[in-house]
């Protein structure tokens, strides 16, 4: 049963690597598209920050209503950035002790 602990864990730890590498996209993705540097109008940058959105908003929607006014600047991104790399060494070790 050890090693299938071991295995989850990794799971865990690739699966937030890539969720944390796509949501850095989103985020740079974003700002590119809000000073004007890339179109959105473009149709393969359309169909990725559209993926990226419809994947990611339903996490950030809740935080973005969290969070205080900030006079236009959106931190749920970055709140959800750095809570993947802060968590989840501590949910790969809850896993790994389980066994």
């Amino acid at each position: 049963m050890g090693n299938f602990a071991y295995l989850l864990a990794d799971l865990v730890m690739g699966l937030s690597s890539i969720i944390s590498f796509l949501l850095l996209i989103y985020i740079v993705i974003g700002l590119l598209i809000s000073f004007n540097v890339i179109n959105s109008y473009n149709q393969f940058v359309n169909a990725v920050y559209g993926s990226l959105y419809k994947l990611f908003e339903p996490i950030l929607s809740p935080i973005r209503n969290a969070l205080p006014d900030l006079g236009g600047i959106d931190f749920s991104p970055i709140v959800v950035f750095f809570a993947l790399r802060f968590l989840t060494p501590f949910i790969a070790e809850i896993f790994i002790q389980l066994a």
